[in-house]
């Protein structure tokens, strides 16, 4: 019994301590990932529309919102607000989830690479509610 509990717990302590690193990881390779997105794209503190939004809280905004971009009637009527899952779904394929998107982009075709940005985004903030 002794020896099955220091076993859970070193276990236990193994996870945790893979998974706080795995998430540093996931940041970092994210923001190498983004590097593709940049071409549009803007993040940060100072970010400004571009070809695209700024991507600056995108997590938890609703989609076609950020001000003084001129987006996409698709986009703007999706009804969409940015979570996890459905930032997931669009860098796979944009056009797929949202037809008529102006965003142009293949999408991302590794899932570790779509959780990495993701991971990436979160870093710049969540939409106010």
């Amino acid at each position: 019994m002794r020896l099955a509990t220091v076993c859970y717990l070193l276990l236990a302590a193994l996870v945790v301590t893979r998974c706080g690193v795995a998430a540093a990881q996931d940041i970092a390779a994210g923001e190498k990932t983004f590097n593709v997105c940049r071409a549009c794209h803007q993040i940060g503190d100072r970010a400004m529309n571009s070809i695209g939004p700024v991507l600056t809280g995108v997590v938890g905004r609703k989609a076609g919102s950020f001000p003084g971009y001129n987006y996409s009637d698709a986009n703007k009527n999706s009804g969409i607000t940015w979570d996890e899952a459905t930032l997931a779904d669009y860098l796979k394929n944009p056009q797929t989830k949202v037809p008529g998107t102006k965003m142009m982009f293949p999408g991302l075709k590794k899932e570790q690479d779509i959780d990495n940005v993701i991971a990436f985004l979160k870093q710049h903030g969540v939409a106010a509610p």
